[in-house]
Formats: structure tokens, C-alpha cells, sequence
């Protein structure tokens, strides 16, 4: 019976220092999030709304699953720190899949004519600057800063 008790203590200490490990694991992943910019996940009409409530403009990805350069922009240039850090705390941040749900509509009110393309819209969703194909991180700042005019 005291082996027992003593296993089991063993036991319960071991899944202690698990669950230890998976939270502090869980938070890192949360850190690492902080270095991507982050899309909502709203649909385009809440993206208008929390924009005109917090008074920014709104930067779109629109994109297709098929399109080489798409995928290049969200492995790389929508994971650099500095343009993450710019995007976060500038925008509010939507990606749009423009040959699916609302994505067909935008494509069609943008004039979306090659992907990826890449808008900056005032709060209103009126286009400010628009942007094709592929751009580094640096790129993308300078990008907004310019249609911004900062």
C-alpha cells in the first residue's frame, strides 16, 4: 500500500510539471503570434465597424489558396517583426480569400485585377493605395507609410 501511495505521488507530481510545461509552452506560442500581423477574423462589415470605432484604416490581403506569391507574403512578409509590429498597432488587419464567400463581391468592388493585392482603405473602406504581387517586409511599411502619407 505505501508503494502505492508513493507511485501515485510520483505520478500526480510528473502530470504537475506537464501541465507546467504546456501553459508556459501555450504562452510562448502566444509570443510568437505577437510577431505575425494579426487578421481579424471578423467578416468585412464588423472589420468597417471596428475601424470607424477605433479610428483606423484597414489593410487587406486579398488572396487566392493557389497563388504562389499569396503564400510567400503570409510565410514571410506578414511574419516580420517590424512590419507586424506597424500593421498591429495601425490597422485593423483583414485577409480575404477573394474566390470565396464575401471575398468574390470585394474582388469585384476593389477591381481586383491580381493577387496578391494589397489595400489600404480609410475607415469608410474607401481604397487609399492599392499594391500587386509580392513585397518584403520593409517593403510593405514603406508601402503604408506612403499611402498614408507619413
Amino acid at each position: 500500500m505505501k508503494n502505492l501511495k508513493s507511485s501515485s505521488g510520483i505520478i500526480l507530481f510528473c502530470f504537475v510539471l506537464f501541465s507546467m510545461f504546456c501553459t508556459s509552452n501555450a504562452f510562448a506560442q502566444k509570443k510568437v503570434a505577437k510577431n505575425e500581423i494579426d487578421f481579424s477574423t471578423q467578416n468585412y462589415q464588423q472589420v468597417l465597424f471596428m475601424a470607424k470605432e477605433n479610428h483606423k484604416n484597414i489593410f487587406v490581403d486579398a488572396y487566392a489558396t493557389w497563388c504562389g506569391p499569396c503564400k510567400q507574403l503570409q510565410r514571410t512578409t506578414f511574419r516580420d517583426a517590424k512590419a507586424a509590429t506597424y500593421f498591429n498597432k495601425n490597422f485593423v488587419n483583414i485577409s480575404i480569400d477573394v474566390e470565396k464567400g464575401e471575398g468574390i463581391a470585394l474582388a469585384k468592388t476593389w477591381a481586383i485585377e491580381g493577387l496578391p493585392t494589397l489595400l489600404i482603405l480609410d475607415e469608410n473602406g474607401k481604397i487609399i493605395a492599392s499594391h500587386i504581387g509580392y513585397v518584403d517586409g520593409k517593403g510593405l511599411v514603406e508601402f503604408a507609410k506612403e499611402a498614408l502619407g507619413k
